[in-house]
């Protein structure tokens, strides 16, 4: 999929959508109404307007550092005014199946939550917010619970990718499961193990922080973080959850994340298993040519003995005689014969 610079928008009020598709411009000035919730997405956005937006809005220098470095770890920070979240979505491409190539495709979502809003930036268009603006749509009324609805429908859309992600790899294990005591092409089944383990290694450290992700934000949902004001008057300063409305839809969100990881750690050690499974199965059917080789030396070693007998310069019974040629041929065929028998009783060959 292409990557392509993008910026969406999108304004609420009791959980219906009053604007849609405003100037980023204008998203200070959104942020400011106490009655309605905001969203702006940036998608591949140059890092010198993101920068502007964190001057206008007063985001942290240290989490647009984070949201514009690649490879950042899964996270939730507090900075004044704001948390921010790095998350990943993930994906399989099949279209990577006929090589050795990993198939996931991670995508990094960082995202502001203040406490009216949120900015979300991504790295590309891998990750996909029509299904994320889809969720908001059909729990409208979940909306007017404030930004962590919002944040909520965004990380749920998150760990169901996980879970489509960890479907995928255990089919993948199940498939070189069934072919492994099949006789095939062993390249080509090294290459999947290999390529699987290196795909849940990914996945793992995408998906096992985010059950940590979710449950600080459980833990906030009780704060209060409040400083005083020039006036002497205390003021929010970071969003925090108030109310129980979200208390279940967060704890079914925990649930899921947890499912997940545990999932991944499954997959972890089945593929392990496989992986010595893989190599067991290597050693014994190289154990099995090679006493199958031996077998057949044997067989040979009785005509190589038996001309190198009769082809002795001195005499013997048979010497320079007609009958000497078919004793030879006599004692080749039996001991060949019956070298051949016992090893097939004993399944050697």
């Amino acid at each position: 999929m292409a990557t392509v610079n993008t910026i969406l928008t999108r304004a609420w009020r009791n959980g219906q959508v009053i604007a849609d598709g405003f100037p980023l411009s204008e998203l200070d000035g959104w942020l400011a109404k106490k009655d309605t919730l905001v969203w702006a997405d940036l998608c591949a956005a140059d890092e010198d307007v993101l920068n502007q937006l964190a001057e206008e809005l007063g985001l942290s220098p240290l989490a647009v550092e984070d949201a514009v470095m690649d490879g950042e770890r899964v996270k939730l920070a507090r900075h004044p005014g704001h948390l921010f979240v790095t998350c990943y979505g993930t994906s399989i491409d099949f279209d990577k199946t006929r090589d050795h190539k990993s198939r996931l495709v991670t995508s990094q979502v960082s995202v502001f939550v203040m406490p009216q809003g949120l900015v979300t930036v991504r790295k590309d268009d891998n990750f996909d917010v029509d299904v994320v603006m889809q969720h908001w749509d059909d729990d409208g009324d979940l909306l007017s619970e404030g930004v962590f609805a919002l944040l909520h429908g965004l990380l749920d859309v998150v760990v169901d990718s996980h879970f489509e992600a960890v479907q995928h790899l255990d089919d993948a294990i199940e498939d070189v499961e069934a072919l492994l005591f099949e006789n095939g092409s062993l390249q080509g089944r090294q290459e999947g193990i290999y390529r699987l383990r290196r795909e849940i290694v990914e996945l793992r450290r995408v998906v096992l922080p985010m059950r940590e992700v979710v449950l600080s934000l459980n833990r906030r949902r009780d704060s209060h973080a409040e400083s005083e004001n020039g006036n002497g008057n205390k003021q929010s300063t970071t969003p925090s959850m108030t109310g129980t409305a979200l208390d279940g839809w967060y704890d079914d969100l925990y649930d899921h994340s947890l499912r997940a990881a545990e999932w991944t750690e499954s997959l972890r050690d089945m593929i392990s298993s496989l992986f010595e499974t893989n190599l067991s199965l290597q050693d014994a059917r190289l154990n099995t040519i090679m006493k199958k080789l031996a077998g057949w030396a044997a067989i040979i070693a009785v005509p190589t003995a038996v001309t190198g007998w009769f082809g002795q310069n001195v005499p013997y019974l048979g010497f320079a005689q007609p009958i000497g040629v078919a004793m030879s041929l006599a004692m080749i065929i039996g001991g060949s014969v019956a070298l051949y028998l016992v090893f097939r009783k004993y399944d050697w060959i």
